[in-house]
């Protein structure tokens, strides 16, 4: 089992960074870029932190995304008035667009994947959701 769940994986990431790629963005910097808009839309201004915990992915890895995502001028960092050890996160300009134009292109994407299933909101691909998520919480507990 476990080759099959690394097969879909690494297919679906090849089909991410396919996808991705005409923006100027690398599958590990449209899973930084992609839910900073989502907080930011919600009215959130998250820290390096608030984004690693959202994105379920290590600290340190987005510290070093964030960085090179500052370098190329899709955001910014400004400190936190409130703790002095944290950084908040902005998109700019050219970041939000280059990623909204992403997001769409991997919603698209989402589409065809899950066509064997019936499709993005298929009782089978919301049964698949739910799985992974379990899984992914047993391995946290």
């Amino acid at each position: 089992m476990s080759g099959l769940v690394w097969r879909v994986s690494t297919r679906w990431r090849a089909a991410i960074d396919r996808a991705v790629t005409p923006f100027g963005l690398t599958h590990a910097q449209y899973a930084v870029m992609a839910p900073l808009l989502t907080l930011r839309r919600s009215g959130n201004r998250p820290s390096q932190r608030r984004l690693a915990d959202f994105t379920g992915l290590e600290p340190l890895y987005v510290s070093k995304l964030v960085r090179s995502l500052e370098q190329a001028g899709l955001l910014t960092r400004t400190p936190d008035p409130d703790d002095s050890r944290a950084m908040l996160l902005d998109p700019t300009d050219h970041g939000r667009d280059r990623t909204e134009r992403a997001v769409a292109a991997v919603r698209a994407l989402q589409h065809d994947l899950t066509a064997p299933l019936g499709g993005v909101d298929s009782p089978r691909t919301r049964a698949l959701v739910e799985a992974l998520r379990a899984l992914l919480e047993e391995e946290t507990t």
